[in-house]
């Protein structure tokens, strides 16, 4: 029915599922149109009745629930007005859903270049680099009262109640409500049901993580159009193109609350895919496969113990690096004590379809959470930069993790370096010792050999010995600049699998020489004639930063802690 024959006094019925896979039918009552709530949008009123409704309000879950008037569709329940005491509803007219089905899928956008490499990235951090997605839902304004869509129910199952504690402050103000659910595990690599459909009124769920843990976010479909189908009636996150997983859905319960009351569901079989994720509903397929990624953990415990974890998530520029960072912290704190001292040494790769691959090596160590932080941040911030580099659109083949996990802490403090001699001809070997404490007071030794540089007689140079901050800190000062851009997707993942790491001890020998730092990487100890050819204006798009002192040599040394220190040490070239 066209929205401009919709008119106050009409009388029609909605279709939603309340309980079990039976759609049910209740009472609608048209009381008018808001028009132009928004650019070129409309919201029709009406009230709701029956199927306790008038105790419960208008339900989380409920979204995309197809209302009829004289048996044709005028549209979804998609908004409500929080805490109000009648189930006052507003209805996403059919002709705006129906704009979603023809929009067509446009190719991938560039991706903005990316300022800075970080080394981790936390959910927050996440958060705030794309504001403009991850922000609370648009709501209108009706004589004065918010009217906002429906909260849509998300529902976890397998995850740590840690987990979805912090899921709950990501995901609450997205219009999202959270709820700790069951369910079967699922398989690794589903396979499609033949044969299966969704009927107007039945629940569905957009399925972000499948496998051990589920994630899931659960509406109503409001038309279907042979192996098409529109839902929710309201966006999920507006990203426009998707590759959602959709599944089918059963509702157990409905939990009334003076908050918000909800539909208690769980997910059942993927079905098909969502392709747009759109300001009046969501588009999908049925009898698609969605593209998805898969992340298998193989978990060890203190005593060597194997126990491996099979997920997939969708694949989304956005999504997939926040799903990542929720799945691992999960896997690693329902295993592990949150709360305590934990160690986790992380080894693990993360493949591309393109053949190339970032492998991931590392030690996170510290009480409460912050080792499992740490880790899960290393791996939100090489998925996010791959997912969102602005040279090819690549995707992730897999994500093959091993954590073996300890109950204790994992420090060792630089006491003091030794040299065997502090002159030295070139191309002379030095000996090397480093003293070390751990955080129990144990003392270790390492010892490394170098060979002294080809300098002039009568110079110096300068050996650092410095963990991974300390070292990024030294280079951050003598580049003045934190920039390290990469130039292709080459680069990118070279700089990805350079990441410095907490478990080493990084040494650095450096000397008074010319060069130049341009577009993140250092062109040391540069001949006059090349230092000038680099800084023209006519070869170098950007401009480069002059150094005094260059990098000559760099070694790294893993060891089994976390290091901490810096020492810097002169050496003088014999005359």
């Amino acid at each position: 029915m066209p929205l401009e024959q919709v008119k106050p006094g009409m009388k029609g019925i909605g279709k939603s599922v309340f309980v079990e896979s039976t759609i049910e039918e209740f009472g609608v009552e048209i009381l008018g149109v808001i028009e132009n709530v928004g650019p070129k949008k409309d919201i029709i009123l009406a009230r709701l009745s029956g199927k306790r409704l008038e105790n419960t309000g208008v339900i989380a879950g409920m979204s995309g629930s197809p209302v009829y008037i004289d048996g044709k569709l005028i549209g979804a329940v998609a908004f409500s007005f929080p805490f109000a005491k009648e189930p006052i509803a507003g209805i996403t007219p059919i002709g705006e859903m129906l704009a979603v089905k023809a929009q067509k899928r446009p190719a991938p956008a560039p991706s903005s270049p990316i300022s800075q490499i970080q080394p981790s990235l936390s959910l927050e951090d996440l958060l705030a680099l794309h504001k403009d997605v991850f922000s609370a839902k648009a709501s209108f304004l009706s004589q004065g009262q918010m009217l906002r869509p429906l909260d849509i129910p998300l529902f976890f199952s397998g995850f740590s109640s840690s987990a979805v504690e912090k899921a709950k402050q990501i995901f609450a103000p997205l219009g999202f409500y959270p709820v700790t659910s069951g369910g079967a595990g699922q398989n690794i690599a589903p396979t499609l049901p033949v044969g299966e459909s969704l009927r107007e009124g039945d629940p569905v769920a957009v399925q972000l993580i499948s496998g051990d843990l589920d994630m899931s976010a659960v509406g109503t479909v409001t038309y279907v159009d042979g192996s098409t189908i529109l839902a929710f009636g309201h966006p999920l996150y507006n990203l426009g193109a998707t590759d959602y997983a959709m599944a089918k859905a059963k509702v157990l319960t409905v939990v009334p609350s003076l908050e918000s009351s909800f539909k208690l569901a769980t997910t059942g079989a993927i079905v098909g895919r969502f392709v747009q994720d759109r300001n009046a509903g969501v588009l999908g397929e049925i009898g698609k496969m969605p593209r998805l990624v898969p992340l298998v953990v193989e978990l060890m415990d203190s005593e060597g113990k194997p126990k491996e974890y099979k997920v997939e998530l969708v694949e989304d520029g956005l999504l997939t690096p926040l799903l990542l960072n929720v799945s691992v912290s999960s896997i690693l704190s329902s295993e592990e004590r949150a709360v305590g001292n934990l160690s986790c040494a992380l080894d693990g790769d993360i493949y591309l379809d393109t053949g190339a691959s970032v492998h991931v090596e590392d030690l996170f160590s510290g009480n409460f959470d912050t080792a499992i932080t740490n880790l899960s941040g290393l791996l939100t911030a090489i998925v996010y930069y791959l997912g969102n580099n602005e040279f090819e659109d690549v995707g992730i083949h897999r994500i093959n993790l091993r954590v073996q996990a300890v109950e204790e802490v994992k420090f060792a403090n630089l006491e003091r370096v030794w040299l065997d001699k502090y002159e030295v001809v070139p191309g002379e070997r030095i000996q090397v010792k480093i003293y070390y404490r751990t955080f129990g007071g144990q003392s270790f030794q390492e010892a490394v050999e170098i060979d002294a540089p080809p300098l002039p007689a009568g110079s110096e140079f300068y050996l650092v010995i410095a963990d991974a901050a300390s070292m990024h800190q030294l280079e951050t000062n003598l580049y003045h600049s934190q920039d390290f851009v990469p130039r292709n997707l080459g680069q990118l993942i070279r700089i990805l699998n350079s990441i410095r790491k907490n478990n080493r001890i990084y040494f650095k020998m450096m000397a008074s020489k010319p060069g130049l730092f341009l577009k993140g990487e250092e062109l040391p100890n540069l001949p006059p004639s090349m230092k000038s050819m680099f800084a023209s204006p006519r070869a170098a798009a950007s401009a480069p930063t002059e150094l005094t002192k260059s990098t000559l040599r760099e070694y790294q040394l893993p060891i089994a802690y976390v290091f901490r220190g810096m020492a810097t040490i002169p050496v003088r070239i014999k005359k």
